[in-house]
């Protein structure tokens, strides 16, 4: 009788034990569900050719026709990327989206020097262009036209700016609904989410892949898609897919085996990479290079900068 029940009462524990184990899996309260992780392939790769000697690709910017466009990150206007058939794109200066001059009448300096980093487009078609140095931001019609340079107190996020590396500022920018999102590009690396109607910022946070351990993320652009945030993250070659509410990270795509493939890979004096254009739709992820006038390993003459498209390896299957 003692065996048998010495014998019961293991049982008992036993089985305590294995719900407690089975328990312990179940994420705790408020703690995020590790998000999906997926490598990313290219489908489609083009040198991009310019009329100028040197062409850096600082943004990406995809218009419901189907149209990319991108900026050099030292000149203006924007140019669209004509691809072709060969493995190469032609950029095509598009004058009527904020051309110098009238960019120049909405600034203090008559002389001003364009500092590019991204594009974005709202709802009812105005183009925006963010510049890094001076931490401005501009609008413009669908068509073009007159520019204006939106009035925005950046005080409530002042602290997360470099006091000394004017390089570390705006970096990428998307329009969700009503709000513009602007990515600090590091020092700290932050989020910042303005309200269009008002001009106010309203709200600023910081995304990082899943393991990060790092109080800085590097981000070099953001586009939006289908009520989503996509946070590009050219240090570590992950794009990360964002609800802009909870600000939870709900999927990470990482870009390494593309960017670092021999063919690809341009000489660096950096760690990190150079990829610093994102744009999403709804079967693709497309990225451009900003190589800093650096030629490729592959082809130590050729200064172009690569685009490539990628399916979304998070659709496959659905």
């Amino acid at each position: 009788m003692r065996l048998l029940c010495f014998h019961a009462r293991f049982i008992v524990l036993l089985a305590s034990c294995c719900l407690a184990q089975g328990q312990a899996t179940e994420p705790a309260p408020g703690v995020s569900p590790v998000p999906a992780s997926y490598s990313l392939v290219a489908d489609g790769r083009w040198l991009l050719q310019s009329t100028g000697a040197r062409f850096d690709a600082s943004a990406l910017l995809r218009l419901p026709d189907g149209r990319l466009l991108t900026v050099n990150d030292k000149q203006l206007p924007p140019c669209s990327i004509e691809l072709g058939t060969n493995g190469t794109a032609q950029l095509v200066p598009q004058t009527a989206l904020f051309p110098l001059e009238a960019v120049r009448l909405t600034t203090p300096n008559p002389r001003y020097a364009p500092d590019n980093e991204g594009l974005a487009r709202d709802a009812e078609g105005r183009l925006y262009l963010c510049t890094e140095g001076e931490r401005w931001i501009f609008r413009t019609s669908a068509g073009g036209g007159p520019v204006e340079r939106l009035a925005i107190d950046w005080t409530p996020v002042q602290k997360w700016f470099s006091p000394k590396d004017g390089n570390a500022a705006w970096e990428g920018i998307a329009v969700g609904g009503s709000h513009l999102y602007l990515a600090n590009e590091r020092s700290i690396g932050r989020i910042v989410v303005v309200d269009l109607p008002t001009l106010r910022v309203i709200d600023d946070f910081q995304v990082a892949p899943a393991g990060n351990t790092s109080s800085d993320v590097h981000y070099s652009d953001l586009s939006w898609y289908a009520g989503e945030l996509w946070v590009l993250c050219r240090d570590i070659r992950k794009v990360l897919r964002v609800n802009p509410e909870s600000h939870a990270v709900l999927t990470e795509f990482d870009f390494s085996a593309i960017e670092l493939d021999p063919q690809n890979a341009y000489f660096s004096p950096i760690p990190y990479g150079f990829i610093e254009g994102l744009s999403v739709d709804a079967t693709h992820l497309w990225l451009v290079v900003d190589n800093n006038g650096l030629p490729r390993r592959a082809a130590p003459t050729d200064v172009r900068p690569l685009l490539f498209r990628c399916p979304r390896p998070d659709l496959i299957g659905r």
